[in-house]
């Protein structure tokens, strides 16, 4: 179907849907985070595409497919799409899918004696969210927890940067931080967050046993109350005059040590 300003139900359903006005839907734009995401097996709503996307070869069997498996479907020009595009240079589509299930019912099914999980406590730059969902996908994590006031994990931002992970790993949203820390201690799980004045280091740690991995906001960290409230804390040495590194770069180090003593002991 062709998509014409005239027609436009759909466009300004996806413009709200950008912009986080429906809840119960994400944006997903561009062809490869398309394809994961039904490669995912999100339910899809609505498919937009470009013409002169559609007239490449690779990106016209994944429109096919997604087609086939969207509700509603159509085809728009370059300019239209640009209306709605969440990027600056429109990526040739967009699609509209249900939002993941993402409560805690969903880290209960994997919350066992070994779990790996991540919390994310009032981060709001979705860049890093997104990036710290990619890698905790990566280094073997089995869930991630959002705190009130943290960057959504699906808003399109932060889709872009878990490139997919996002569809896949369990994720508890818009948790309070004390039933975060009194899920986790009713589940015997290891409560760990980074300090650069705690005494031990990240290495020091056995991060075999169930834990989660509690990551502050990026301009001040974790109040002391926050910090107390958790079983430990762990320090990554640094040298020079540094004070902190970026908090995706920190969950990186932390959460591979994690995997790294995990695939030791496997």
């Amino acid at each position: 179907m062709q998509i014409t300003s005239r027609d436009n139900s759909l466009l300004r359903q996806a413009r709200q849907v950008r912009d986080g006005k429906v809840q119960d839907l994400i944006f997903v734009e561009g062809l490869r985070l398309c394809e994961e995401a039904l490669r995912s097996n999100l339910t899809i709503e609505a498919v937009i595409y470009s013409v002169e996307l559609a007239n490449k070869e690779r990106a016209a069997v994944a429109i096919d497919e997604l087609t086939k498996a969207s509700r509603r479907a159509g085809s728009v020009s370059e300019k239209l799409l640009e209306s709605i595009s969440y990027t600056k240079t429109p990526q040739g589509i967009v699609l509209l899918a249900q939002r993941p299930s993402s409560g805690m019912e969903r880290l209960n099914e994997v919350a066992g004696d070994q779990a790996l999980f991540v919390v994310l406590h009032q981060l709001n730059n979705p860049v890093n969210v997104g990036a710290i969902v990619r890698t905790a996908e990566a280094a073997g994590v089995n869930g991630l927890i959002a705190t009130r006031h943290t960057s959504d994990p699906f808003s399109p931002k932060s889709l872009r940067g878990a490139m997919g992970s996002a569809f896949r790993l369990p994720i508890w949203s818009d948790a309070e931080y004390s039933e975060v820390i009194e899920w986790c201690r009713t589940r015997h799980i290891n409560t760990v967050c980074s300090s650069v004045s705690a005494e031990s280091s990240y290495t020091a740690l056995d991060w075999t046993k169930g834990t989660a991995l509690v990551l502050g906001p990026e301009s001040t960290g974790l109040t002391d109350g926050e910090t107390a409230a958790a079983n430990q804390t762990v320090k990554i040495p640094m040298h020079g005059d540094v004070e902190s590194l970026n908090v995706s770069v920190a969950a990186g180090i932390l959460l591979f040590e994690a995997a790294r003593q995990r695939d030791f002991t496997s």
